[in-house]
């Protein structure tokens, strides 16, 4: 079992990624936070008994908040808010994304700014521990004030009202409680507001979808390396002269990783002096478009890993001045720009990537490989690569209207008291889903450069690029007539998605990693 504390501080995107996938973790409350929560929540406390007059701690909630709650209802109040705003509709989120959430809300409240006790945090990672699925809908956010339905339907547990799922199937949260050796909790004033005030799903889904951008970012460069080789480029537009005076970082990154990894390319080396004078620009820009979505991916990597550490509630508890502020932290801007940007980044990359597919599939621009990489003789009677190509034709498409940005629509909500949202969730749904189509395009593109390469024997790739076809070919067969392609392209996304593919680059000195972003807070 690894333990991990949470201290409202250090909790990083690899962090999220990690807890949200194995069950092996053990979380507990740093002890450095019990101070400022306890504070946090005396001062509330004492505030209720004094009955000063605070949003949403003695008053209600939106249109609501003129109304003066007496204090012998002000825990009815907070478990009226969980209830009534329990109206999510929609699939559940997934076990994964649903760790991950309850680990970002623990970490926001833990900061001591939320007036809330230390019991229900301790319940909330219990429920992580014991591997405890509450049945969360994933629509019905819009980003502000933060995701108030997802995180109400996950504060039902603690009421032991709402779902669980257990083995597939919904059950009352009564029950599984029961069975692991927990008991509701009874809200007391602020705790049901801080519990669903603030942008952890959101911030939680981001995270996610950066970690698996991340792999996509080092595979892209891989398959683009690669994709050189087999379709006879030269390495002459990835030397750092060209890049050095353009002065985007990213784009310099993007052309060290290829060029050291096609330096000693056998294949590369075949075609010197071969008269062509440029290349496509699927081949030849591959820097000049990886680089921006690396950098784009760095901006809402940074924007992120500071928003795991946020409070993001409201109002918040300044104990040590005496005060309570109410601001708008729920607001989710920040994330929904950030997944939005990604989303275009992350387009780009699928959009050069099938292009680079299509381009091995036509004899007309695949310098002298058969068309759809099947044998001359075996053509007609069997297609070879053809449909892979339309399936990420087909996905480059779907990832248009998936990155159309979210956060530039706004829908006033609570009769316009909340009158600006960010849509932010939304904006983070949909990146997960476009870097899943993402990572079926860099597959698809993978599995045809490694069939390319067949008709390009005995030239092997380079030394660098080598062990990558190697363990391509260790997973799926060479294409010797037709077979159920989906079933190659499901074990190069698991390959790409575990890292597997990612391992021997770790050994070059001249690589540049994207995931390395995701290990620290910035």
């Amino acid at each position: 079992m690894k333990s991990f504390f949470v201290d409202g501080k250090s909790l990083s995107i690899q962090n999220v990624a990690e807890i949200a996938s194995d069950l092996e973790f053990n979380l507990k409350l740093a002890p450095e936070v019990l101070e400022n929560m306890e504070k946090s929540r005396a001062w509330v406390e004492k505030a209720v008994k004094e009955q000063r007059v605070m949003y949403g701690i003695t008053t209600g909630f939106g249109m609501f908040k003129h109304r003066i709650i007496p204090r012998e209802l002000v825990s009815e109040l907070q478990k009226n808010l969980i209830r009534s705003h329990s109206s999510g509709v929609g699939e559940p989120f997934s076990k994964k994304i649903t760790r991950a959430i309850i680990l970002v809300r623990v970490n926001s409240l833990a900061r001591g700014y939320s007036g809330i006790r230390k019991e229900i945090l301790d319940f909330l990672l219990e429920i992580v521990n014991k591997d405890i699925y509450p049945y969360i809908p994933s629509q019905g956010s819009v980003g502000s004030s933060g995701d108030l339905a997802p995180l109400c339907h996950l504060s039902l547990l603690l009421l032991g009202e709402g779902e669980c799922i257990v083995e597939g199937k919904r059950v009352p949260s009564r029950e599984v409680l029961e069975t692991h050796g927990l008991f509701p909790i009874e809200l007391g004033a602020k705790e049901g507001l801080a519990l669903s005030n603030g942008t952890s799903v959101q911030t939680a889904i981001a995270a996610l979808a950066l970690y698996q951008s991340a792999h996509l970012l080092d595979i892209a460069d891989i398959a683009g390396a690669m994709s050189v080789e087999v379709l006879m480029g030269s390495r002459i537009p990835f030397l750092p002269q060209i890049h050095k005076i353009r002065n985007q970082l990213g784009e310099q990154e993007v052309a060290r990783n290829i060029f050291g990894l096609i330096e000693e390319s056998a294949m590369i080396h075949s075609h010197f002096g071969c008269g062509r004078v440029q290349d496509s620009y699927s081949l030849r820009c591959i820097p000049q478009v990886h680089g921006p979505a690396r950098d784009a991916f760095l901006w809402s990597a940074s924007i992120i890993s500071r928003e795991l550490n946020a409070t993001t509630d409201n109002p918040l508890i300044f104990a040590d001045e005496d005060a309570s502020y109410s601001g708008g932290n729920f607001h989710g801007e920040y994330i929904g720009m950030a997944m939005d940007t990604l989303k275009i980044a992350m387009a780009e990359i699928a959009n050069i990537s099938e292009r680079r597919t299509a381009k091995m599939m036509d004899p007309s621009t695949n310098e002298g490989l058969p068309a759809f990489l099947v044998a001359p003789e075996l053509a007609g009677v069997n297609s070879g690569m053809m449909i892979a190509q339309y399936t990420a034709a087909a996905l480059v498409s779907e990832n248009k209207i998936l990155a159309h940005p979210a956060t530039v629509d706004s829908i006033p909500t609570s009769a316009n008291q909340e009158d600006h949202v960010s849509m932010g969730t939304i904006a983070a749904r949909n990146a997960l889903l476009l870097v899943k189509n993402v990572r079926a395009v860099l597959a698809i593109e993978l599995m045809c450069l490694s069939q390319a390469a067949e008709f390009r024997r005995p030239i092997s790739f380079s030394p660098k690029t080598q062990p990558m076809y190697e363990m391509i070919r260790k997973n799926i067969p060479a294409l010797t007539k037709d077979r159920v392609l989906a079933k190659d392209i499901e074990i190069l996304e698991r390959l790409i998605f575990s890292g597997t593919l990612q391992i021997i680059t770790k050994e070059y000195p001249f690589w540049h990693s994207s995931l390395e972003h995701c290990a620290i807070p910035i």
